[in-house]
Parts: structure tokens; C-alpha cells; sequence
């Protein structure tokens, strides 16, 4: 139900360090009503222009924290919270050009009362300033 809203307009942008371009950054949410402990958020998938980032190159931050997804499978103290936005970070050489790109996030989270892992998705155009 919330899946169209996982993606926000703002906040795609590249992700300068130390005056080199590390990667790109876009700002999500849960799809889930209640919100989730970290450690219960199984992937978060991103694809741009139809190129899957490595999970291992993704970072979710929330209030100020960032943890690799590895890192989140044993967070058990903190959550994301219905409605919150993460800034979810592709480690990427170089960023992306400035333009248009197809994103698309997936979410694969654990809820404790399905049979089953679902995992949600969202595509958007998202506009990346120059």
C-alpha cells in the first residue's frame, strides 16, 4: 500500500568526499505501517538505469547513524520508524551524470506475523542537479 511512496523526490544527489565523488545518495522510507528494527530490514536494493548496486556498497542512514546492511542485521536498538526518511548512500566511483535516472528500491523485511519475507518496490524518475 505504501510502496509508491518509498522513494522521495529530494535528496538524489551525488555524494562528494574528501573532493571526490564516492557514490549517490536518495532519501526512502518503509513500506510498512508500524516500522521495523533494524535488524528485521533483510535488503535494501537499489538499481539505477537498470545497474544493481552491490549490497555491500549500500549504507542507510537514519538520525545522524549509518550502518552498512550487514552491520543492521544485528541492530537490535534501534529502528525506522513508519514514515521516516532514511538516506539511503550507493557506493559507486564517480556518482552519476547529471540528469534523469530510473530508480528503483526494493525492501525485503521480516515481519513477525507473515509466513513469508516480502519484498517491495518502487520506481521512480528521479531528476539528478548538475
Amino acid at each position: 500500500m505504501f510502496d509508491q511512496l518509498m522513494l522521495c523526490d529530494e535528496g538524489f544527489e551525488n555524494v562528494v568526499e574528501n573532493g571526490e565523488t564516492v557514490g549517490f545518495a536518495l532519501t526512502a522510507r518503509l513500506p510498512y505501517y508500524r516500522g521495523l528494527g533494524l535488524s528485521m530490514i533483510e535488503d535494501v536494493a537499489v538499481t539505477v538505469d537498470g545497474e544493481a548496486i552491490p549490497r555491500e556498497a549500500i549504507r542507510v542512514t537514519l538520525r545522524g547513524r549509518t550502518w552498512a546492511l550487514a552491520d543492521m542485521e544485528s541492530e537490535y536498538g534501534d529502528r525506522w520508524n513508519f514514515g521516516e526518511k532514511a538516506r539511503v548512500t550507493a557506493l559507486k566511483p564517480g556518482g552519476l551524470a547529471p540528469g534523469r535516472h530510473r530508480v528503483e528500491i526494493a525492501e525485503r523485511l521480516r515481519i513477525s506475523y507473515l509466513p513469508f519475507v516480502p519484498t517491495t518496490r518502487c520506481t521512480k524518475e528521479l531528476e539528478l542537479a548538475a
